[in-house]
């Protein structure tokens, strides 16, 4: 495989726009035009808009993440934005960069994709130089698994496709099931104030045997977190559940009151059971407590997201709780090696 980058040209040479079309970074001004244009990519795949102005915000306004680098849009003749592709660089210890975007439907075809992948390339061979001595070093990029000819865009562009990301739903047609708690478990709402940390920490022991993780500085991350808890309109502590054994936390189910693209989908964001605690049936417990929860708030149904080659067993958790795939809204997973070297991410149920 050649690892070399585009970088030896302008990036406006990188690839042909056609005529009357510009590219540049995108600016907190232009929100309302991109998520026009994503929201018309998911309108034409599966008939809703999936982004608001207000939750994609929190993003751009994420600390580490800056707007000129990591943002590229290239606006049609008449202003609109055609398409809109994002770099994210701003995981320690840099050895995974992610990549995602769309391109409005109206301006499919005209080479807008290609010319935004070029600018990635351009991105990766910037962003490789704070990677650490040695480190294997890929993009990552996420798909609708519907969109027609993104599979050959993206294996055209050095792509390889990996693996499959999955929406498991549930209707809540019914009272849930009174979960079942391991002796000597509690679980309670978050501390709000006082628990954030002991959170964060939880989730990362939690994850560290999912395929891809890769552990990074606890200040970024805790960083991140607390900009999302602050400025997210949408976060509801009492639908952050711990699950206590004593004064420790045994396991997580961080919820939110509904799913970014259906106000009637109870949301599981994250789902984790530390090491100790594991085999207990708590992870069980933990998510039929959730779907309760969001029944009594009236929701009609309860999301998550979920690796459809998960190494922990999750995809037989969710199966056992009654959950089952929405093939609307499959992604697929899509890997281009930058750098060969040591593999820093968990790849194995043994790490």
């Amino acid at each position: 495989m050649d690892h070399t980058l585009a970088t030896d040209k302008p990036l406006e040479m990188l690839d042909h726009l056609p005529e009357g079309y510009i590219s540049r970074p995108a600016m907190m001004e232009d929100l309302d035009g991109v998520i026009e244009t994503i929201n018309a990519a998911t309108r034409d795949l599966i008939g809703v808009d999936k982004f608001t102005v207000s939750d994609y915000k929190v993003d751009w306004e994420l600390p580490a993440f800056n707007l000129d680098t990591g943002t590229r849009l290239v606006l049609a003749p008449d202003g609109e934005v055609a398409g809109i592709y994002e770099f994210w660089d701003i995981y320690d210890p840099y050895t995974r960069f992610i990549v995602w975007g769309r391109v409005h439907p109206r301006h499919e075809g005209k080479g807008v994709g290609s010319h935004l992948l070029a600018w990635v390339d351009h991105r990766a061979a910037e962003a490789i130089e704070k990677s650490p001595a040695g480190a294997r070093v890929v993009l990552h990029a996420f798909v609708p698994s519907i969109i027609q000819g993104a599979d050959a865009l993206f294996v055209d562009n050095g792509y390889s496709l990996i693996r499959h990301s999955l929406r498991m739903v549930i209707d809540l047609d019914g009272t849930p099931p009174v979960p079942n708690w391991p002796a000597g478990i509690e679980v309670r709402s978050l501390r709000v104030g006082e628990e954030e940390a002991q959170v964060i920490c939880a989730v990362r022991e939690s994850f560290k045997d999912h395929w891809g993780y890769v552990e990074g500085s606890f200040e970024e991350e805790y960083e991140r977190w607390m900009h999302r808890i602050h400025n997210d309109e949408h976060f509801d502590p009492a639908l952050w559940f711990l699950a206590m054994d004593g004064e420790e936390i045994a396991g997580i189910s961080l919820c939110w009151g509904n799913a970014f693209d259906d106000p009637d989908m109870g949301w599981v964001g994250t789902l984790g059971v530390r090491r100790p605690w594991r085999r207990c049936g708590l992870g069980l417990a933990l998510l039929q407590h959730s779907f309760a929860e969001f029944y009594r708030l009236g929701k009609p149904r309860a999301g998550l997201g979920v690796d459809a080659q998960n190494l922990t067993g999750a995809m037989r958790l969710y199966t056992k709780a009654g959950m089952r795939s929405d093939p609307r809204h499959q992604h697929s997973f899509y890997e281009k090696e930058l750098r060969p070297g040591v593999e820093l991410s968990t790849q194995t149920a043994e790490g």
